[in-house]
């Protein structure tokens, strides 16, 4: 592909949608890309557009094939794309981006791997909790269950590897730190990720409006509570 986006990669995905690749390392760069090309291409909407999925390095483009008709409609799609491409500067794309806070209570029964990871990385348990709160974390992306965000921006201290063996239940609201990223369960279930606290928030609920909380490409910000401060929100989200 030539053009402003040469590095950039179109495969098809199925019969109805598209895959655009900028890349293959999991990298705050990237991912920006990513995002800026969800916002310019919802600014753009061609009508075949029906939705746009965005992950680490890699965007889904959903294509309504019967609005664009022809003998092969997601080769026209894809050629739009290749022309859209080399005439747009993903780095002049202005996007805008939410900020959501997360009340965490840390540690105890709600982070019982906090204590060991703060081991590990040679700091007090306290210090553990407050680097992680103090993070700047963007959304890269939704997946593994509805609503589950994946944020990077963790301090790279706090980097610790998955369970391997993992627990046969997480608690809903669970957070966790996986490798270099954390993340936050919507749903009580299994996971290996390290848990270091509990939000009573609740990630998704199928009745809103909005069912997730949070979308790829917000901005999160963790608020450290205390236990009665957690039971109080707790109630309020039931």
């Amino acid at each position: 592909m030539g053009g402003m986006n040469a590095d950039a990669r179109i495969e098809r995905l199925g019969d109805h949608a598209l895959l655009l690749r900028f890349g293959e390392t999991i990298d705050v760069a990237t991912n920006r890309r990513v995002h800026a090309c969800v916002a310019a291409l919802r600014v753009q909407a061609p009508a075949w557009l029906r939705d746009l999925t965005p992950a680490y390095t890699s965007l889904a483009l959903h294509a309504d094939t019967a609005c664009i008709g022809g003998d092969d409609p997601l080769g026209m799609a894809e050629n739009w794309l290749h022309e859209w491409l080399g005439g747009t500067n993903l780095e002049d794309v202005r996007t805008e981006a939410r900020i959501v806070e997360i009340p965490v209570f840390y540690g105890g029964d709600a982070g019982p791997d906090l204590a060991d990871l703060a081991t590990r990385a040679g700091m007090a348990t306290g210090e553990a909790a407050a680097r992680h709160a103090a993070g700047d974390y963007t959304v890269a992306m939704l997946g593994f269950a509805p609503g589950f965000p994946y944020l990077l921006g963790l301090d790279p201290r706090l980097a610790t590897p998955r369970h391997a063996t993992p627990r046969q239940r997480v608690e809903a609201g669970s957070v966790g730190i996986g490798g270099a990223q954390t993340g936050i369960y919507p749903f009580a279930g299994p996971g290996g990720w390290r848990l270091v606290g509990r939000t009573p928030l609740r990630l998704f609920d199928a009745a809103r409006d909005l069912p997730s909380l949070l979308r790829a490409g917000d901005r999160v910000r963790f608020v450290a509570i205390d236990a009665a401060r957690f039971a109080a929100l707790d109630e309020h989200a039931r």
